[in-house]
């Protein structure tokens, strides 16, 4: 797989020195230990409290450096890729924050980490600091596990240690806070890929239809590969893993974490399914979704509860300075407001009437459209964004959705309606200009009931606005000769030029508008643009009904 970075050896030290260059001036900094040692630590901090130590391989960003901020961690301890820091960067770190009232470390599960971390609060211990540690096990993939390994759940011990730390209690308070913490979050992940190391070859091992549940936050396998399906129903399968290791009664919070490379809308779509399963009910706040423990790239997410008393919720709601943490909300109900109504539109539009003769040629024009999605988004893919098949398929879909409520008995009022239809569903480019095209036809068509000369008025309107003319390469090279051909009633002629003028498209070896003016000629040879395609196609279905 393809990666941004220099020389692997300097991925870590320079990501790190990438975050202190974006941070806040004077929030954070590193030692000069560099690049042997990487400790991130807060350049404000003076020693007066109980410092919050935490950390592990790279790789897992914003985590661990980016949670290094006012009420939460003081430093964070950084490995290279996947691999726990050293003994000497530990205790480097201990030294450079600890004061009188000590350091906590908090540490994930993973032998390397347990290890490190403990021989370094051991000899911290020995050079006089006072130090304590709390291992974080939340992963609940694997039943019946001696070490359950320590995830993104992490994170919660993180904010209420910082929380009580910055409220200046003592380390024995807020050892136990957070080692209470830690016995009451649960974890676990779901993902559609493994991830890719940078400099280092890959190979997936998941088929082309599987995910796999329960893997580990360095691409180790998961406890079982299940078939891609439906995310309310991937939800599902987690929250029956879940719920079992949940406390009767009381509420949770929630972390939705993104391992690193799922799409932001996709996130969303997660969160709802969360937020509409059966653990719906016991979750008060919301952290997410938002990567906050990632896996390098991997196309995968994580869910994370811990259970909620006063103190908790005061914690994890409190403020903080590093940007990383997302603040939490609560659950809560989606709010409506109502869209303004108008009357009816032009003509009546919006008092339903019947004609047969209309109501045949609607219907065939859209089950056309909707016939030829998967082709026109092929085209789309060569020219495009690979959209115009879906875009047109959703118009078309809205418009029989709706077919008993159009005047059909109207013409003008029908434009005017089909008009109202495309703007509101379609969406992008085509479909305000399709809006336009009608809307200015029936408004041509209320003061002369001359169908041609209404949508010819439609397409001046379409062309002023929308910018091309023909040779563009758009779809006013299938839709302008074949309305200027229908002026004269002769419908197959239409259709001809209609489909003369998509071919033609082909050998327009620059495009002059839409997201195809941004495509070299190699791209474009051969390939007809696809909203002149769907023009011509819609003609041929007229002619044929003529």
């Amino acid at each position: 797989m393809k990666h941004f970075f220099n020389r692997r050896e300097n991925i870590v030290t320079e990501a790190l020195d990438g975050l202190l260059l974006t941070s806040s001036s004077g929030r954070l900094a590193r030692l000069d230990s560099f690049p042997d040692i990487k400790v991130i630590l807060r350049a404000d901090w003076d020693k007066s409290k109980v410092a919050i130590i935490s950390g592990g391989g790279a790789g897992h960003e914003p985590s661990h450096a980016g949670f290094v901020g006012k009420g939460m961690l003081t430093a964070a301890v950084s490995g290279e890729i996947f691999a726990s820091p050293s003994v000497d960067a530990v205790l480097t770190a201990i030294r450079a924050v600890a004061g009188e009232k000590g350091a906590l470390l908090i540490v994930k599960n993973y032998t390397g980490d347990r290890l490190n971390f403990g021989l370094a609060a051991e000899k911290a211990r020995a050079e006089g600091f006072d130090v304590e540690m709390v291992i974080v096990a939340d992963d609940i993939a694997i039943p019946g596990i001696n070490q359950p390994r320590g995830v993104a759940g992490t994170l919660f011990v993180h904010k209420i240690a910082g929380y009580h730390a910055e409220r200046g209690e003592d380390l024995k308070t807020i050892a136990a806070h957070a080692a209470a913490a830690t016995g009451d979050i649960v974890s676990l992940g779901m993902s559609l890929s493994t991830c890719s190391v940078p400099g280092q070859a890959h190979e997936d091992r998941l088929g082309a239809d599987e995910g796999e549940l329960g893997l580990g936050i360095h691409g180790e396998p998961g406890v079982e590969r299940i078939t891609l399906q439906p995310v309310a129903d991937i939800v599902a399968t987690m929250v029956a893993r879940l719920s079992p290791a949940l406390r009767e009664g009381g509420n949770y919070a929630l972390l939705i974490n993104n391992l690193g490379a799922v799409p932001p809308l996709e996130m969303t779509v997660i969160a709802k399914a969360v937020l509409s399963s059966a653990l719906a009910d016991r979750i008060r706040l919301i952290i997410g979704p938002s990567p906050m423990m990632t896996a390098l790239n991997m196309n995968g997410f994580s869910l994370s509860l811990i259970r909620l008393d006063a103190v908790r919720e005061a914690a994890l709601t409190a403020a903080v300075e590093p940007h990383a943490w997302m603040p939490a909300v609560e659950r809560h109900e989606i709010q409506i407001i109502a869209a303004p109504r108008t009357s009816a539109g032009l003509n009546g539009a919006a008092i339903a009437g019947d004609n047969l003769r209309n109501r045949r040629l609607i219907t065939a024009l859209c089950e056309h459209l909707i016939s030829q999605e998967t082709e026109l988004n092929r085209l789309d893919g060569r020219v495009g964004d690979g959209d115009t098949g879906s875009t047109v398929a959703t118009g078309a879909r809205s418009v029989l959705a709706r077919l008993d409520t159009l005047p059909l008995d109207r013409p003008a009022a029908t434009l005017a309606s089909l008009g109202d239809i495309l703007g509101t569903s379609m969406g992008g480019s085509s479909g305000v200009l399709l809006s336009i095209f009608f809307t200015a036809a029936a408004k041509a068509m209320a003061d002369k009931a001359d169908i041609s000369a209404a949508l010819l008025a439609g397409l001046d309107r379409m062309t002023l606005y929308g910018g091309a003319a023909v040779g563009d390469r758009t779809m006013v090279d299938a839709l302008s000769p074949a309305l200027q051909a229908l002026a004269s009633g002769d419908v197959a002629a239409a259709a001809r030029a209609a489909a003369a003028g998509a071919e033609s498209t082909k050998t327009m070896m620059k495009a002059r508008a839409g997201r195809a003016s941004y495509v070299g000629e190699r791209d474009l040879a051969g390939v007809a643009d696809p909203g002149a395609v769907a023009v011509a196609g819609a003609f041929g279905v007229v002619a044929s009904l003529a």
